[in-house]
């Protein structure tokens, strides 16, 4: 199972953010653009708590499996690998959502003085402060999921594996 790159979070981020600001400036322009739903970014923090709570629980049940403690309860790497997937797909969607939104934000800035759009505007930036907390958690997560063996061959001096 390959890394999440920060560079192609941060990718995603901009280009789905440019994509998102040039649809918007397109349609307010023919129409009424659509509002940014006060549900985004409580959907996005809800994802990150989830996500941080696994990274937690998986965390402190790893230590005490390493520390051998009595009646500690092992990890399945199973389900280790599941949660890292949801994780790195969790990332993925929060990056675009998070771009789309803060695209569609920039767009807003433009109509602060309406009462509405303001809304939105603060709307769509938690929600890009939330599809950040998404993408920190999940690398959280991946981290805490990470095999020792796997750091060993990541260094720049490590052996191939034949």
């Amino acid at each position: 199972m390959k890394e999440l790159r920060i560079r192609v979070l941060a990718g995603v981020f901009v280009v789905a953010g440019v994509l998102s600001w040039a649809g918007a400036r397109l349609w307010n322009s023919v129409g009424t653009l659509p509002s940014v739903p006060l549900a985004a970014p409580i959907v996005l923090a809800l994802i990150a708590a989830v996500l941080a709570a696994t990274a937690l629980s998986l965390r402190a049940r790893l230590r005490a499996q390493r520390e051998r403690r009595p009646g500690a309860k092992g990890v399945d790497p199973l389900m280790a690998a599941r949660a890292v997937v949801f994780g790195q797909a969790s990332a993925l969607v929060a990056a675009l959502v998070a771009g789309m939104y803060g695209g569609t934000g920039v767009f807003l800035l433009e109509l602060l003085d309406i009462p509405a759009r303001r809304d939105q505007a603060i709307y769509a930036g938690l929600s890009v402060l939330a599809g950040i907390a998404v993408i920190a958690a999940a690398v959280f997560l991946e981290r805490v999921c990470k095999l020792p063996d796997d750091e060993d061959q990541n260094h720049p001096g490590a052996e191939p594996v034949a």
